[in-house]
């Protein structure tokens, strides 16, 4: 099975690529000059990587004719939240025009790979506590130019469907993290500061934001498994939900984090941190998957928070060794 991984350096394309090399996938991934690959570099003499910005159509278009894949997982996308607040119409450029550029390619090319597209809880936005949990079949109420810019590829993804018969799954994905999430988001920001004070990197205090919101959080090897099975099993046209049906309000999430460790830091609540409007909560239904496919949650939430921390002490550790080798 030839399959491509649009924004494979990134912190799920990584992880996906893993999964898909142990089960004897051939592996593309796309790639821009500026990327950071440290995520993939121990994976890089079995996976193809092909340079390509998803804003060219023609770039798009040499790479598919090239890769020629038979699934596609596509991920790469401005995914973080508050820049979309900074960069509203780069946001949707980015997300929905490469989007439709990956779409336009493949139909050119003539290919008719199953497509999965990573959409997002954040379409859900405002939900009102009688919806909880969330369904596929709950209005989209999108809260930030990001969950805004997520619609659209969401509704494209019908639309092609629809339109030309594209084999195109939807999975809404909830919060999901692990190792090598990146710091700008919240578990591996509370996590990355545990670690620098434990180490004496920072003073004892942790900044916050809203720790009253309320998320639903799954392992990032959980999620990529859903992302295959999409693929495999996923009914073209179709949305689906993918969590673990559990929320935990940020304050929890930090606690979780400060009984791994023994510091005793202050909380302090920063505003650069907080959003102009943000979602309350978010807490899914993935019975709609789960009883197509058997998908569940499988790794605790405490055991995936256990290896963040892990991860950023690893590294913390890692740069003060360097620190001092370079003296």
């Amino acid at each position: 099975m030839k399959s491509l991984i649009t924004g494979i350096t990134g912190f799920v394309g990584s992880h996906l690529a893993e999964l898909l090399l142990k089960q004897g996938h051939e592996v593309y991934g796309t790639f821009r000059w500026r990327s950071r690959t440290e995520h993939i570099d121990a994976m890089r003499k079995d996976i193809r990587l092909m340079e390509c910005d998803l804003l060219d159509p023609h770039s798009v278009y040499r790479m598919l004719k090239v890769a020629e894949p038979e699934y596609i997982f596509h991920l790469a996308a401005q995914s973080f939240v508050p820049t979309s607040w900074r960069i509203p119409a780069q946001t949707m450029h980015t997300n929905a025009v490469g989007q439709i550029n990956l779409f336009e390619a493949v139909r050119d090319v003539g290919l008719d790979p199953r497509i999965q597209i990573a959409c997002s809880s954040e379409e859900y936005g405002l939900v009102y506590p009688h919806e909880i949990p969330i369904k596929e079949t709950n209005p989209l109420r999108p809260l930030s130019p990001y969950g805004v810019s997520k619609v659209a590829q969401d509704l494209l993804g019908y639309q092609y469907y629809q339109s030309y018969g594209m084999k195109i799954v939807r999975t809404r994905g909830f919060n999901h993290t692990g190792g090598r999430r990146g710091d700008v988001f919240v578990t591996s920001n509370f996590a990355k500061q545990v670690a620098e004070i434990e180490a004496g990197l920072r003073k004892p205090v942790i900044f916050v934001g809203d720790l009253s919101s309320r998320r639903d959080f799954t392992d990032v090897r959980d999620m990529v498994k859903g992302y295959l099975l999409a693929c495999q099993k996923g009914k073209a046209g179709e949305a689906y939900n993918l969590c673990s049906g559990k929320s935990y309000p940020m304050r929890e999430v930090l606690d979780i984090l400060l009984s791994f460790s023994s510091i005793k830091p202050k909380i302090k609540r920063s505003a650069d941190r907080l959003r102009p409007s943000d979602v309350p909560l978010l807490e899914g239904d993935y019975s709609k998957f789960h009883a197509l496919t058997g998908w569940k949650p499988t790794i605790r939430f405490e055991d995936t928070l256990r290896d963040i921390l892990t991860y950023w002490r690893e590294r913390v550790k890692a740069k003060q060794a360097k620190d001092v080798y370079s003296l």
